[in-house]
This record gives C-alpha cells, structure tokens and sequence, in this order.
C-alpha cells in the first residue's frame, strides 16, 4: 500500500511539472506571437567626405552608393572638375529623393546633403507637405505601401551662366537637365524629367532651385 501511495505522489508531481511545463511554455508561445516587441530599424554612418559634410548612411542603396564613392575621389582631386563634380551630385540628389521606398519615415527627406544651408529648413518643410506627405514610417518592417525606386538618372545638359540667389549673384553657377527611370512608379505622378540649379557655397556646388 505503501509503494502505490509513494507511486501516486510521484505521478501527480510529474503531472504537476508537466501542467507547469506546460503553461510556461504556452505563455512563452503567446507573448511572442503577439506581444514580442519588433526590433526598430538602426541606421549607422558608413563613410564621410571630410570638409563637404556629405554623410553615407549604410541604408542607402547599392548604386547611391556607388556614386558616393565616386564622388569622395572627384573631390580629393586638385582642382576639383566642377563638371563632373555637379553631374554626379544631380544624380544622387534625384536619386535619393524620389527613392521613397528606402525611406523610414516622412521626415527622412532625401538629398539633403546637397541643399543649400540657407535653405534646408524650407525644402524639408515643403518635401514633408508635398512629396513625403502620405510616406507610412517603416521604422519597425511593418509598412505595406508600393512606394517608387529611382532606378537611373541620366544627365542630359549641364549649363553655367549666371544665377541670382537672394542678394548673392554666382557668375559660375549650374544648371543641369536630367532624366530619371523608376521600378514601382505606377503612374503616381514622380517626375520624368528634372532641371536642377546649383550655386558655390564656399568650396561646395549647394542646390538652390529644383523643378
């Protein structure tokens, strides 16, 4: 009698370790699926151009990339082609502006680098009310808009002549006409074509005026 009570204790106490198992491990099952916090999106400094401020961040895409690497060697030279110089800075101001699908939120503007100082506040606030205006934030993965990727920038002219800004004139300034290419563009309106103004800042070209 002895032994089978001694067999029956062990048995509801394996039970009871086996229900306390159990629940543990339903909660454990339940927490993640619903409740297990979403890591955010981190966004770190990949590389700087010492003396232009430009910043590459390691979300951009392959082909910004790119062109800021190029960029940083035109800049080391002396002197610096200026040509070449405003051809590149077109193409990735027009490509990280309308990269909307890189983006995490409506305040990450892109192409603010090579905004004139004077003028970035005005420029992130119109971005933010125009083309940035219906951007979901994609801070946590979560967003399910199709949003378009410029895909290529073609530079058709660049011009020098010259360019009021303010009470400034620039006797050397650029204008450049160029041409973009989207993936998921679905007619929502992005521009084809874009003309560009660039004035010196120092020793920067810094855009001034974008249609």
């Amino acid at each position: 009698m002895k032994k089978k009570k001694k067999m029956k204790k062990k048995v509801k106490i394996t039970l009871i370790i086996v229900s306390i198992i159990l629940i543990i491990g339903i909660g454990l099952g339940v927490y993640y699926f619903f409740f297990k916090p979403v890591e955010r999106k981190e966004v770190k400094v990949e590389h700087k151009i010492k003396g232009y401020g430009y910043v590459l961040k390691d979300s951009k895409s392959k082909q910004y990339k790119k062109l800021f690497y190029k960029l940083d060697e035109v800049l080391k030279e002396k002197p610096v082609n200026e040509k070449k110089y405003v051809k590149l800075i077109s193409r990735m101001f027009l490509l990280d502006y309308y990269s909307l699908d890189e983006k995490l939120a409506k305040t990450d503007v892109g192409g603010v680098d090579f905004v004139h100082s004077d003028a970035v506040t005005d420029f992130l606030e119109e971005s933010e009310d125009t083309v940035y205006k219906y951007l979901e934030s994609d801070l946590y993965n979560n967003r399910k808009q199709t949003l378009p990727t410029v895909t290529d920038v073609k530079i058709e002219s660049v011009k020098q002549e010259e360019f009021t800004y303010g009470e400034e004139i620039d006797s050397d300034a650029y204008t450049v006409k160029a041409t973009l290419e989207y993936k998921n563009d679905k007619d929502m309106g992005y521009p084809q074509e874009a003309t560009l103004k660039f004035v010196h800042q120092g020793k920067k070209l810094v855009l001034v005026e974008a249609s």
